[in-house]
This record gives structure tokens, C-alpha cells and sequence, in this order.
């Protein structure tokens, strides 16, 4: 029987093998992808989406219909264990699928922190889908009321959110909320005074209030606590505390890095079992930890494409190279935003154009195959 390729995930780091899928059926060897949507959303043009400046179809690449149209399975559900010995991948539904060779490009999530069962009116800035639904929620709720709105959070997620919150509601001119980051002691604090002083000056200008007072220690869906014991009453409440990796490889007793990621080595390849892969948030990259970054998903794109190929077909691997100094440019709302390049920083329209131009390209790109 022809060897299997499997992956699971349509991300970033997927792309160029899903786009080039047709290749290894020309080689005679299947090809099957398992994803939990249909559609892969690109996060990094998330904000933008719940802001209104893109359509959910404009950040979103047919996974599903890309792998089907080149003569492949794509099985829609959520892959919850490996049993590496047996070289199987266990569904959430309680399927098996048998692998040769396996990838995963299977994300992270963010953290629940403390929560309560109810969940309602909190929504996690992952997976992309719930930005959605926060666009509406926000929507209805603004326009039966003032409201108030919480982010918990002190990075580019949290600061992006809030300045696309402001763009939406003063688009759709309903009552504009109340807008509060809780950001623990620092906004921004892996980054250079002079990103954070811009992201601080945009963010007030549009009202967003900053709390810099101490950590949350815990969430209902009507408001949060923090460590000192102060109570904020929020109507909608977002998380944006930084993402882990999938949890998949934890649970299957798969070497991982400190914060759970597959451990990889500078093949992409799992330190333990050489037939696996992996690329994005959901790896440990031994030789070098890297940022959770799309920037690198983007990276690994060629050098895992190369190497499934090469694993099948028994060929030396390609080593990647993280590369040096990537850029920064986060969306602040209201065709603005903020650059950062080695040495170069700067703020307003133009920030934000380039990145609406890098943007567009990177999805055209991956979207014409369709």
C-alpha cells in the first residue's frame, strides 16, 4: 500500500504542502488532512476582521475544498491523541487514522484562566471564529445600551483588540463602550519604550483605559476579581493572555518543550519519533525558542514541505533557520497602526497600510488556488 501522509492542521506552516498537495499524489503517495473547520483563518488579520475592516472571507484560506480538490482526504474533526508506537492519530469522535509520515500544524489556544462554568459574554481571542462572534455580540449589545468591556491582557492581542473594538462601534454608530485592558503591572513589556509609548498614546486617544494594578485572579461572565481583591463589573469580557500549545502532545507522552510544544529539532522533527513534524505555535524549537509569531509558521512553510517529502522518500532533510530580526506592525484601529523594524519605529497610516498590503498579498497568494 502507498504511504500516508497526514496532517493535521491547515496553519501557516502548512500552506505551501497543502497548496503543492498534488505533488505527492503524483508520487503516489496519500494524503489525508484533518482540521476542525473547513477554513483556516489567518490571526494575524483577526483584529482587523472584528473591526470591520476585512470580511471573514477575506482572512480565511478553504482548507477543506484546496485538499478535495486535488485528490485528497480532508476529515473534518479535532485530533486529541497520538499513539506514536502504533502510528495513529486518535479523533475526539473516536477515530483512527494510520500515518507514514505526520505533521502537525496544530495551533495553540489561550488559556480559561479561572472561570466559572458559565461562559457566556467571555470569548478567547483563539480560535479566529470567536471574534465573530464578538463582533456581534458587541453589536447588539451597544446598541440596547452603554456597556463596558473588559480585556485581560497586556500584549499585541489586547491592544489590538481594544483599538478595533473603538473602530467598530464608532463605524456602527451605537453607544460607544467603556474600553478597559488589564494588563497585569506592564502593557507591553516585552517591547521597546518607544512601540509602547506609541500603542499607549493611540489607545488613550480613543478612550481605552489602561489598568496596570495587579493580575486577575478570576472571571465570571459579569465582571473579574483581581489578586488584591478589587472588582471590576464588565458586560463582555475578552482573553487575551498569550496562547499555549495544543495540548495534544502532553497528553500522548510526546517529548515537549517548557511550555508544551512538540520538541523539535532543527529539522522540524520530533526529537523522539522521526517520522513526525511539526511547524507554528504548536512546536518547541530545541536550537532557539521562538516568539509565537506567524513570522516563523511563514519561515518553516518550505523546509517542512521539503522534509515530508524527504522523510517518505528516505532523502537528507533541510535544516531551518529561524532568520534574524522580523516585522512588527500591529493594527490599532481606524486605519492606523504601529511599525517596528530593528531600528526603525514609527506610528498612524502608513504603519498600518503596509501591513494591509502584506497582509492581502500573504492571503491572494494562498487564496488562488481555489
Amino acid at each position: 500500500m502507498a504511504k500516508h501522509l497526514v496532517l493535521v492542521g491547515g496553519g501557516h506552516a502548512h500552506m505551501v504542502t497543502l497548496v503543492n498537495i498534488n505533488a505527492f499524489v503524483g508520487k503516489g503517495y496519500r494524503v489525508t488532512v484533518i482540521g476542525p473547520s473547513e477554513h483556516h483563518y489567518y490571526s494575524g488579520m483577526g483584529p482587523g476582521m472584528l473591526g470591520g475592516t476585512y470580511s471573514p472571507s477575506d482572512i480565511r484560506f478553504a482548507t477543506k475544498h484546496v485538499v478535495e480538490k486535488q485528490g485528497c482526504v480532508f476529515l473534518l474533526g479535532k485530533a486529541v491523541r497520538v499513539r506514536p508506537d502504533e502510528r495513529l492519530i486518535e479523533l475526539e469522535s473516536g477515530e483512527t487514522v494510520r500515518y507514514d509520515v505526520v505533521s502537525f500544524n496544530a495551533g495553540s489556544y489561550v488559556p480559561r484562566l479561572n472561570l466559572s462554568e458559565v461562559t457566556e459574554n467571555i470569548y478567547p481571542v483563539k480560535p479566529i471564529e470567536k471574534l465573530m462572534e464578538a463582533q456581534a455580540r458587541i453589536k447588539e449589545l451597544a446598541s440596547q445600551k452603554s456597556i463596558t468591556i473588559g480585556i485581560i491582557g497586556g500584549g499585541p492581542s489586547s491592544v489590538e483588540i481594544a483599538g478595533n473594538i473603538w473602530q467598530l462601534t464608532s463605524e456602527y454608530g451605537v453607544n460607544q463602550p467603556r474600553v478597559k485592558i488589564f494588563s497585569g503591572s506592564r502593557m507591553m513589556a516585552n517591547y521597546p519604550e518607544g512601540v509602547r509609548a506609541r500603542i499607549e498614546k493611540s489607545l488613550k486617544s480613543h478612550g481605552v483605559e489602561i489598568y496596570t494594578n495587579g493580575f486577575v485572579q478570576t472571571i465570571d461572565p459579569d465582571g473579574i476579581n483581581l489578586e488584591s481583591g478589587e472588582r471590576y463589573d464588565l458586560d463582555l469580557i475578552f482573553l487575551a493572555i498569550g496562547v499555549k500549545p495544543n495540548a495534544i502532545f502532553e497528553r500522548s507522552g510526546i517529548p515537549t518543550g517548557p511550555d508544551g510544544g512538540m520538541l523539535v529539532n532543527a529539522y522540524l522533527q520530533s526529537t523522539a519519533y522521526p517520522e513526525m513534524f511539526g511547524g507554528g505555535d504548536c512546536i518547541y524549537f530545541q536550537d532557539q525558542p521562538l516568539d509565537k509569531v506567524g513570522v516563523y509558521a511563514v519561515r518553516q512553510n518550505p523546509v517542512l514541505y521539503n522534509n515530508l517529502f524527504a522523510a517518505l522518500e528516505e532523502k537528507p532533510f533541510q535544516v531551518f533557520s529561524p532568520g534574524g530580526d522580523y516585522l512588527l506592525i500591529f493594527n490599532m484601529g481606524g486605519g492606523k497602526g504601529v511599525l517596528r523594524k530593528k531600528w526603525l519605529t514609527f506610528g498612524g497610516r502608513l504603519a498600518f497600510i503596509i501591513k494591509n498590503y502584506i497582509d492581502r498579498k500573504f492571503m491572494k497568494k494562498f487564496q488562488a488556488i481555489e
